[in-house]
C-alpha cells in the first residue's frame, strides 16, 4: 500500500510521496500504472520526498514523468514540494534547501503560500543541454524551425510565435529530432510586452501540461538574451500565471501550489 498526495501547481500536476525511510521503490512501469489517468491516480510528475546525502541539505527532491522516466528539474513542482513538507512537518525551516540531480535549490514560502524557487544557473553550453551542434547561438535551426535552447536542469527549445494556437505537429517534430538525444521540453511563446508573455509546453515523457515552470523560465530567459524582455516578467499559461526573474546569472520562479486530495492506493490490485 503506497500513501500519496495530490497537489497542482497551476494545473500541472503531481502525486507526491514521503519516501524519507527508503521504503518505497517503483518500477517505471508501476510508475506508468500510477500516472494512468482511468486506471491509477492521473499526474504529469510523481514526486518523492527523501533524505539528502548532503551535509547541509534538507531534502533530496526525485522526479519522474508520467512515462516512469526519471528528471532533474520541476519548477511548479518543487513549489508543490516545499508546501508539501511544511503541511507535513518535515521541517520548519524557511527557506529550504534540497539536492536534485543537477545541484542545490532554494525554496521559499511566501507569506500569501506562493512559493519562490531558486532554480539556479542556465546552462547554453550545447553538450550540456544536450543538443547536438558544435557551436554555441542565441538560436539554432531544428527541424526547420528557429528555436533558442538551454538546460535548466532539463532541456528545453524555445519558439516565438505570433499565434500559439496549434502547436502539435511542430512539437512532434523536434520532440522526434536526432538533434536533442535526451529528449526536449517544448516551449511555445507569444511575447505580449516586455513585462508579460503567453506560453504553451509540450513536456517530454509527459505532454503538453497546463503549466511549466522550468519551461516558463527557460522562455523568459530566452526572450531576454534576445532583448524582447525584461529582467522580471508575466508568464501566462493555461494553468495559471507565474512569475520569473532573471539576473543574468540565477533564474527565479514564483507561484501557488494547491493541495487537491490524499490518498492509498494498492499497487496489486491496479492493472496490468
Amino acid at each position: 500500500m503506497i500513501y500519496f498526495t495530490k497537489m497542482h501547481g497551476l494545473g500541472n500536476d503531481f502525486v507526491i510521496i514521503d519516501n524519507i525511510d527508503g521504503d518505497v521503490s517503483l518500477s517505471t512501469e508501476e510508475i506508468r500504472k500510477l500516472s494512468d489517468r482511468r486506471f491509477g491516480i492521473g499526474f504529469d510528475q510523481l514526486l518523492m520526498v527523501e533524505s539528502s546525502s548532503y551535509k547541509g541539505v534538507d531534502f533530496r527532491y526525485v522526479i519522474f514523468n508520467a512515462d516512469g522516466s526519471e528528471v532533474s528539474q520541476c519548477g511548479n513542482g518543487a513549489r508543490c514540494f516545499a508546501l508539501y513538507i511544511q503541511k507535513k512537518n518535515l521541517s520548519y525551516k524557511n527557506p529550504l534547501s534540497v539536492e536534485t540531480n543537477t545541484g542545490i535549490m532554494v525554496l521559499t514560502v511566501n507569506n500569501d503560500n506562493s512559493v519562490r524557487v531558486e532554480m539556479g544557473k542556465p546552462n547554453f553550453l550545447p553538450s550540456l543541454i544536450p543538443l547536438k551542434t558544435n557551436e554555441e547561438s542565441n538560436e539554432y535551426l531544428v527541424e526547420g524551425f528557429k528555436v533558442g535552447s538551454l538546460s535548466i536542469g532539463n532541456p528545453h527549445a524555445v519558439l516565438i510565435l505570433d499565434d500559439i494556437s496549434d502547436i502539435d505537429s511542430t512539437a512532434l517534430k523536434i520532440q522526434s529530432s536526432n538533434d536533442f538525444p535526451e529528449g526536449v521540453n517544448v516551449g511555445f511563446m507569444k511575447v505580449i510586452s516586455k513585462d508579460e508573455i503567453q506560453l504553451r509546453v509540450v513536456e517530454r515523457g509527459v505532454g503538453e501540461t497546463l503549466a511549466c515552470g522550468s519551461g516558463a523560465c527557460a522562455a523568459v530567459i530566452h526572450g531576454i538574451r534576445l532583448g524582447l524582455l525584461n529582467s522580471k516578467v508575466k508568464v501566462r499559461l493555461n494553468g495559471g500565471n507565474a512569475m520569473v526573474e532573471y539576473d543574468g546569472k540565477k533564474v527565479y520562479l514564483t507561484g501557488p501550489g494547491e493541495f487537491v486530495y490524499e490518498g492509498s492506493i494498492n499497487l496489486r490490485s491496479a492493472p496490468s
